[in-house]
């Protein structure tokens, strides 16, 4: 069999409470308001209705329903007086470009529509290598973002351009005349335009200094390449080059270096010819790094300090002292054996923040001759200093800064000790701020500048060394705002903007292609050569590693969340409500805690009676007295023992809808930009609701959900094996259950007929799809509150399934094994703890698009039908929210509108203004209050894309519809395939073939168009 593990999705779960069961036995978690529209309950219940009375009650609900749909507002189109040549109604346009806000990266097409950008897409030219992850998706929403600076600022009141350039060239002289100190605080730029026109500042201003300051920092990993390699820039590892990689410390599926590797990732979790990579994971919160690997092995940071010394010791023949005991060392020394076996296709990564640490990893991939470690093409995308930084807010507080202008950056909010920086700032005599919002930092400068949105800005970007890439505008400024640097330009005395000024350099990084092909492909790949490095002298850096001390009793480890990163898009309701892929909570931050540690200080999680989860509050305090109090309290299965977790990007306020501000700031205890604190945690008083989602839609315990096996059972045994198929019994006879029908099925071998393969190895959990699901299909944010009453309107869910490592089978063989009483209680207290560190595993479910869809024959007036393409239709205007299809999906993948969410003051998100309305999409219906709603496969895409064809007198290529479906389209890790099963030529046709391909609850027989892959693990 594939496998007899218990998969579990919560902590509550696996304990089987009684109100899990009940949960799952009931759609609707709270009692639906039927008196609203049957009238008085009492009097109904008291004279005795009957069925045919009922009828007539739902009958006139569903009528009133019905009314109501047809009362919708009219609106008159208006047609172009001069129309544009370069649009054409209907038709939507893409333009190349590539973001980079200081923390995020990707080579970008955007989709607009009438010049209105709606849509974020990867660009997938030759050199075009990083996609876009889940907060680039939903960036798109924040150039619409009606709470942005509009107008220039000065002292507070509103000013003109003018006058702002008036008043910094006055301050810049006036600085010159006595002497004081210029600096130009920005984030990391990797911009060769930027940085030679800040250059060009410092030379016409000599007592000006430029500044990197990263929110996040990557320093010491910054150092340490720039002692061996004499370039401050870091490591862009290739995973796919990799047969083994260990990982210490650094969640490299996540936001460790930038992220990005998940593509070159998952190319070697595939098994293919019997081979995939394998990967050990030694860290302390649960990541979605930890989540990927074969074996995780949770640790303090401590711990991982002497593990990464174990290893070094190993590999080079060293033999310096560890204090590495009992399991733990057995896991680095099993890790570190095979690591020196597999030579150059091994890899070493960490992210701990010591630069003595991060020298043994380059040494050991030196020694290695790591064929995914070269520094050839290193990314430029940190260069900020702790130290500089630290200096700057000393000069500050020492008044020898006379002018201060800040770009990109919000050290008021992102610095541990901002009211340092703050009163370093009252000192300054003029001090600017270029920002997006009036946020902490704009909202106190002398000058607050309004930025535009990368999608209306110019610039370049070298992301990592040879390759070249341009920044266009996709729209007009929205606002009255002004790049950074044709402020710097006029600074400067240069004449021209700064589109003029990049256009003129751009020849010296495009390696003879044209200004034009440049600006049409996204990117100009140029080549690099290797860095030579000097020599590591890595026995002392395994030295000083190895005489760390742990940090105290409770190890504090800050990380930036899947959904919001460092906290710039902290107002971006898209990213708010998106459910973290591991805690499955939205709308909140919180600290993580091992279930040793919440029994030990109380603290505890529990589904209440209305589906919702709850959470004990407890008290953070740093060893210098930095206090944060009433944290939520998540218990999470993984957490090291003697660790916890919190994110960073949570708790602003400043210039955000009363709605997003959510959560607590971290920051508050990045001291010395470390990420690692010693700390104490006390239970606090009260109970935190969170809003999180990994309770609600389960597939109610059935089995054939998640099907996995180990790469020997995958190479050794038969199919049939490790990917059973269910059976049935007809006449007596066992037979596959695929093979009995009651359905009378129509030919669907002519045209074209959809398919979704889902690869379970490849999928990372990053939740890139569900933000683009919901950009193209104009899915509604409905806010905490309501997520809570499992009311999420999200068509795509990526469930996050936890499993005990020891399968039921071994489990008995466990306590047949059991000698005497001692052996007996340590055994069974063993087997109670399989939440300590489980294996997980994602997957994607959306509507599986059946071919006998159990939803269709029950809908009573007909709006959900099934299309010769292999679609499930929902005919909006038809459907009068009855519910039965719902209740019918075995997948649990329909959605209901409880409430008007478009202009709806209830729902103060981007729908409720008109500004934040211009991100829908045209080509997909606003649902309204009453109606089911749910993955419809993007349909307007597909016909998009057959239209085109026919347009153009051709048959749609090979695998071009897989960019039709947006969550396909966003997949950068390629777990998601969609396409024509009809053309056998293309990727889904031969992924449907595949021995790994299997159906969701396949003996159900609704024949679903959407497949997954049997997970492989290389244990």
């Amino acid at each position: 069999m594939s496998s007899n593990k218990k998969y579990w999705k919560s902590v509550e779960e696996l304990e089987n409470s009684s109100i899990v069961e009940a949960l799952r036995n009931n759609e609707f978690v709270e009692e639906i308001p039927t008196d609203e529209f049957l009238g008085n309950a009492e009097a109904l219940s008291t004279s005795g209705t009957s069925r045919r009375d009922f009828l007539k009650y739902v009958g006139f609900s569903t009528a009133a329903v019905t009314l109501a749909a047809c009362e919708g507002p009219v609106y008159k189109s208006i047609p172009y007086v001069l129309q544009p040549e370069q649009i054409i109604p209907g038709v939507a346009d893409y333009y190349a470009t590539t973001v980079f806000d200081g923390f995020d990266f990707a080579n970008l097409l955007v989709k607009t529509r009438e010049g209105r950008p709606i849509k974020i897409e990867n660009n997938t030219i030759a050199g075009a290598k990083f996609a876009a992850n889940a907060r680039i998706h939903a960036s798109i929403l924040g150039l619409y973002d009606s709470g942005r600076l509009k107008e220039p600022k000065v002292d507070g009141k509103n000013s003109t351009w003018s006058a702002v350039d008036l008043k910094i060239k006055s301050s810049l002289a006036d600085a010159k005349a006595k002497g004081g100190q210029v600096v130009l605080l920005t984030n990391t730029l990797a911009s060769p335009s930027t940085e030679k026109l800040i250059a060009e500042f410092i030379a016409k201003n000599p007592n000006a200094k430029h500044v990197v300051y990263d929110a996040v920092s990557s320093s010491e990993a910054l150092d340490a390449f720039e002692a061996v390699y004499g370039q401050r820039a870091l490591v862009d590892y290739d995973f796919s080059k990799a047969s083994l990689i260990v990982s210490v410390g650094a969640d490299f599926l996540g936001d460790w270096q930038g992220g990005g590797y998940d593509s070159g990732y998952a190319k070697g979790r595939i098994p293919q010819n019997g081979k995939m990579s394998r990967h050990f994971q030694f860290e302390s919160n649960m990541t979605l790094s930890g989540a990927a690997a074969d074996k995780r092995v949770p640790m303090t940071t401590a711990a991982q300090k002497q593990a990464l010394v174990q290893i070094y010791n190993i590999i080079a023949g060293a033999s310096i002292p560890v204090a590495l005991e009992g399991n733990a060392k057995a896991e680095v020394v099993k890790a570190a054996q095979q690591l020196k076996a597999a030579g150059s296709k091994g890899v070493l990564v960490s992210g701990i923040e010591d630069k003595n640490a991060q020298l043994l990893v380059l040494a050991i991939n030196q020694i290695l001759a790591s064929e995914a470690f070269s520094t050839a093409g290193a990314r430029q995308i940190r260069k900020g200093s702790n130290a500089v930084v630290a200096q700057l807010v000393k000069d500050l507080n020492a008044g020898s800064v006379h002018t201060l202008i800040m770009s990109g950056v919000n050290p008021v909010y992102t610095l541990a000790d901002s009211a340092a920086f703050v009163s370093g700032l009252k000192k300054v005599k003029t001090s600017v701020a270029f920002a997006l919002k009036e946020d902490e930092t704009a909202s106190i400068v002398t000058v607050a500048a309004p930025a535009p949105h990368y999608l209306e800005s110019w610039g370049d970007v070298e992301i990592t060394s040879g390759t070249y890439s341009l920044t266009q505008p996709t729209i007009r400024p929205i606002f009255n705002t002004k790049q950074f640097q044709d402020v710097l330009l006029s600074l400067n005395g240069t004449a021209g903007t700064f589109y003029d000024y990049l256009k003129v350099n751009s020849g010296a990084y495009t390696a003879g292609s044209s200004w034009n092909k440049v600006l049409h492909d996204g990117v100009a790949v140029l080549g690099s050569v290797a860095l030579s490095g000097g020599a590591i002298d890595a026995a002392s850096a395994a030295n000083a590693v190895a005489k760390s001390k742990a940090a105290g009793e409770y190890e504090l480890v800050l990380y930036t969340k899947t959904g919001l990163g460092d906290g710039q898009h902290a107002n971006n309701p898209w990213l708010q409500e998106f459910p973290d892929p591991i805690t499955r909570v939205s709308w909140d931050n919180y600290v993580t805690v091992s279930n040793a540690d919440a029994k030990k200080l109380g603290l505890s999680n529990e589904i209440v009676a209305n589906g919702g989860l709850n959470g004990s509050y407890a008290t953070i305090t740093t060893a210098d007295g930095v206090k944060l109090e009433n944290v939520p309290v998540i218990v999470q299965p993984g957490q090291a023992v003697g660790t916890i977790g919190l994110a960073v990007g949570y708790g602003r306020k400043a210039s955000l809808k009363e709605e997003m501000q959510v959560g607590l700031n971290a920051y508050a205890l990045y001291k010395g930009f470390n990420g690692v604190q010693s700390v104490s945690i006390v239970k606090a008083g009260g109970e935190h609701e969170f809003a999180c989602v990994q309770g609600q839609k389960t597939l109610m315990g059935r089995g054939d959900i998640i099907k996995e096996t180990t790469l020997k059972i995958f190479n050794t045994e038969d199919a049939e094996h490790w990917n059973e198929k269910p059976m049935v019994s007809l006449d007596h006879q066992e037979v596959e259950a695929t093979t009995v029908d009651l359905w009378e099925s129509f030919d669907r071998t002519t045209g074209h007929h959809f398919n979704l393969s889902i690869d379970l190895n490849a999928c990372t959990g990053c939740g890139a799809c569900v933000i683009a699901c919901h950009a193209e299909n104009n899915v509604p944010v409905v806010g905490k509150a309501e997520v809570r009453r499992s009311r999420d309107m999200h068509w795509l869910r990526i469930d996050r399934y936890y499993s005990s490592e020891s399968t039921f089978e071994g489990d008995n063989e466990r306590k047949e094994g059991i000698a005497g009483l001692s052996s007996s209680l340590s055994t069974f207290n063993e087997m109670e703890k399989p939440g300590d560190n489980p294996q997980v595993a994602f997957q994607p479910v959306m509507c599986q698009h059946c071919n006998h869809a159990p939803c269709e024959t029950v809908c009573p007036v007909a709006a959900t039908s099934h299309g010769r393409q292999g679609q499930n239709h929902m005919a909006y205007n038809r459907c009068v929210g009855t519910r039965y299809c719902a209740n019918n999906c075995p997948y649990k993948v329909r959605r209901f509108n409880w409430f008007l969410y478009n202009k709806n003051s209830e729902f103060d998100y981007h729908m409720n203004d008109d500004l934040g309305r211009m991100v829908l999409n045209p080509d997909v219906n606003v649902r309204s209050r009453g109606v089911m709603e749910k993955c419809s496969f993007c349909i307007q895409s597909t016909q998009a894309v057959i239209l085109q064809a026919k347009r153009e007198g051709r048959v749609v290529a090979k695998d071009e519809f897989n960019n039709a479906c947006a969550c396909s389209a966003a997949c950068s890790s390629g777990a998601m395939v969609f396409g024509d099963v009809n053309d056998k030529e293309s990727e889904v046709a031969k992924l449907a073939e595949s021995e790994r391909a299997y159906h969701l609850l396949e003996h159900v027989g609704t024949k679903p168009n959407v497949f997954y892959h049997v997970k492989v693990r290389n244990t």
